[in-house]
């Protein structure tokens, strides 16, 4: 079987790949059948040259290939037919600005796998950069504050090489004793956790948080049961009836908007729970924050003052709670907000590092153990220039009828 790592195509250029050159030296040498060529490219981080010593081969022509491995969506014009995709479409949530794309994967034959879609049989997913996002949103929270404030000026993440550089420079930060509360329980809010550890910035409970003084920063970690609380006003043992029934629950944040200077979004926004920052808390004479740092980036999702994505290039902006709209940052009565929505792409080597090893352990084995463990065949997202049941329910999206 032959691979391909094709080059990313999309705007603004993405300097992520699947596999560096040393893991697919790992990768040959566990599947020592697997035929693995990398389609030239001057954007990626590692570069053509950093493969062609390791003995790769590079390459301009991918049409021979079986498999074609990407990390971004591939342009239409750039797809080629009857090959098996696997990249991120961002289309399993009928985004209508991927519709075109995975029209285009149907007509033109694609077997497509999403990076998304890789779970295992309890639909836990597998790969992703999210402890990528959360190193890098972290940074950009604690920065945003530092500019804001004319405390100090952080360089921006994708200037810097690698994690241990950024929290070098977190380090150098003298930073008052704020608090700060991140949300979330999975590989987004651990990568924000790890950075706040690295700072030596002290963690304490939720009822400490809320009800103590410190002369040091610290910061607080909480889960759905923190924030939210049954209409009823009944008592809940675990998060399970949460996730059953979103709709019984109301979000009671403000108690830690009304203490924290800084929040820092790493948590997973399922259908049908409740907004977690509203409109109405933030423009509460109650409330302290200061930052925002929606590392989840939901757009009309669960914080309010997420209005819109923020990019790589101008990560942040300001919001006037008075009147939920877009101003300065500067502006005396703004909280500042960053939602970048690709964060990732600003630690492009030690993410595509850590992606690879996760792609190599889960995903590669399956296409020499006749999957196995499922694993390929609950990925795939078309076959055969349809749908796959598992997938079924986007056929109106594609047909254009939502």
């Amino acid at each position: 079987m032959k691979f391909g790592i094709i080059k990313e195509r999309k705007n603004p250029p993405d300097r992520r790949v699947v596999f560096t050159p040393d893991e697919i030296l790992t990768f040959k040498s566990l599947f020592p059948k697997a035929e693995i060529v990398v389609e030239s490219s001057d954007i990626r981080v590692f570069s053509d040259e950093s493969y062609i010593e390791k003995g790769i081969v590079v390459t301009e022509d991918v049409t021979d290939c079986d498999v074609l491995i990407g990390v971004k969506e591939v342009p239409v014009e750039a797809l080629i037919p009857n090959k098996k995709y696997f990249f991120f479409s961002h289309t399993i949530k009928k985004q209508a600005y991927n519709r075109k794309l995975l029209q285009a994967i149907l007509a033109k034959n694609i077997e497509l796998l999403d990076h998304e879609t890789i779970v295992n049989a309890s639909n836990h997913r597998l790969i992703g950069f999210g402890r990528y996002a959360g190193i890098v949103g972290a940074y950009n929270g604690i920065r945003a504050f530092g500019l804001k404030f004319e405390l100090f000026n952080l360089p921006k993440a994708e200037t810097l090489s690698d994690q241990q550089a950024l929290i070098s420079q977190l380090k150098k930060a003298i930073i008052p004793p704020i608090k700060i509360v991140l949300t979330g329980s999975g590989k987004v809010a651990y990568g924000a956790k790890e950075m706040l550890d690295a700072m030596k910035v002290k963690q304490v409970s939720v009822e400490d948080y809320l009800s103590k003084t410190y002369t040091q920063p610290v910061y607080t970690f909480i889960d759905v049961l923190d924030y939210n609380k049954r209409k009823d006003g009944q008592a809940v043992a675990d998060k399970k009836d949460f996730y059953a029934h979103p709709e019984d629950y109301v979000s009671n944040f403000e108690r830690f908007a009304e203490v924290s200077d800084i929040f820092m979004a790493g948590h997973f926004y399922g259908n049908g729970a409740p907004i977690i920052l509203s409109k109405e808390m933030l423009a509460s004479p109650k409330c302290k924050l200061k930052v925002v740092a929606d590392i989840s980036c939901d757009i009309d999702g669960p914080v309010a003052c997420t209005l819109r994505s923020s990019t790589i290039a101008d990560p942040l902006y300001g919001y006037l709670p008075n009147e939920h709209k877009e101003v300065d940052m500067y502006h005396p009565g703004a909280i500042v907000v960053m939602a970048v929505d690709n964060l990732p792409c600003e630690l492009p080597k030690d993410a595509s590092e850590g992606f690879g090893e996760m792609f190599l352990k889960h995903v590669v084995p399956a296409f020499y153990n006749n999957d196995a463990d499922g694993i390929l065949e609950r990925a795939k997202i078309t076959e055969n220039g349809k749908l796959t049941p598992r997938f079924a329910y986007l056929q109106d999206y594609v047909d254009g009828k939502e």
